[in-house]
């Protein structure tokens, strides 16, 4: 990243910290394809007892988590109920379909999120003409709804709909520990309530690549063999999974700092003449529809111009993303190129 600017692209921009870096270097490592790296080990059991689930299993990427529960969840052929805004949808490069052959049913909802009921009218009868349907998954948070929060209860309804009907349930928890934070949950409570748990420690945890992926010791044995499948077999992973302990005992709670600094971004935003209209965020992620004379591009060259860089979300939107290397200095620099949009 340049210093220089203001990186507002994603919270994946993030360097490790001179403690993360220390924590990497003194790791104690081994040969994790063998099961030897103790590290690695440590890693998975952390984020497995935090979450309330059996196992977990450490790859490289969220999409290879989520790519590799889906291919555990399913057989080619299957179905899966998501949201038209998920992203093992839109950003995973057809994974759904290269991985695990599944077709996709793809639910409406506001900003990511689906009903209860939408679900229960979606899942296909016994009937050789139709897929099977087989998963439900959510993302929470959901990037393309503004870094939005599944209701616990919509959740609880999901679960009793997914047992009724012998579906798996996965949620896609890129920024997971962003949503624990802001609705202050117990993880365990939360976690619990799902077949399989994707976790990026990359994003806003700040850590530089990584994720668990979180399930029953079954899911988690069929899913190491997955993984090899896929070559996200690592071997002295340890000095990465470091990265990770370390992000999980001193990059949560910071967490509300970067919700802090979205709503502010969000309430300057909303008084510019330059802005149609904003999504409040419930997180770390602000997007706004650009108003009359500018657009996506504009306000992108314009805040390039004065150091800060955003990115696009779709056509209609820009997209501001806080994290632990955004401080509120960095905030007011931002504010000020809002601001001299004229």
């Amino acid at each position: 990243m340049n210093d220089s600017f203001v990186d507002l692209r994603s919270d994946t921009v993030t360097r490790p910290t001179p403690g993360m870096l220390a924590a990497m270097q003194a790791a104690e490592v081994g040969d994790d394809v063998m099961g030897e790296d103790p590290t690695v080990r440590a890693l998975e059991s952390k984020v497995a007892a935090l979450l309330g689930q059996p196992a977990g299993v450490f790859c490289p990427s969220g999409t290879m988590t989520n790519q590799i529960a889906l291919a555990v969840h399913c057989r080619p052929g299957d179905e899966i109920i998501c949201s038209a805004d998920s992203h093992i949808y839109h950003y995973e490069g057809g994974g759904l379909a290269a991985t695990s052959g599944a077709s996709v049913r793809l639910l409406a909802g506001h900003r990511g999120r689906f009903e209860v009921e939408a679900v229960r009218r979606s899942i296909l009868p016994d009937d050789p003409h139709f897929p099977r349907t087989r998963v439900v998954a959510i993302e929470d948070t959901c990037n393309r709804g503004g870094g939005t929060i599944w209701d616990n209860a919509v959740i609880d309804g999901l679960r009793t709909v997914c047992d009724e009907a012998g579906l798996a349930f996965h949620v896609d928890g890129a920024r997971l520990f962003n949503r624990l934070v802001a609705r202050g949950d117990v993880p365990s409570m939360y976690g619990r309530r799902f077949d399989s748990i994707s976790i990026c420690l990359s994003k806003g945890l700040g850590a530089p690549v990584g994720s668990v992926l979180l399930g029953s010791e079954d899911v988690i044995h069929q899913a190491r063999r997955v993984r090899k499948r896929l070559g996200g077999g690592m071997r002295q992973a340890g000095y990465l999974a470091a990265a990770g302990i370390y992000a999980l005992e001193h990059h949560v709670d910071r967490m509300s700092e970067d919700h802090r600094r979205a709503a502010i971004l969000a309430q300057v935003l909303a008084s510019s003449p330059k802005v149609a209209s904003v999504v409040p965020p419930d997180t770390n992620i602000v997007l706004f529809e650009p108003g009359p004379g500018a657009t996506v591009a504009s306000w992108l060259a314009h805040l390039k111009a004065h150091g800060v860089l955003a990115g696009g979300m779709g056509a209609h939107h820009v997209r501001f993303v806080t994290h632990l290397e955004i401080s509120d200095r960095a905030i007011e620099r931002v504010c000020d190129a809002i601001a001299a949009f004229g």
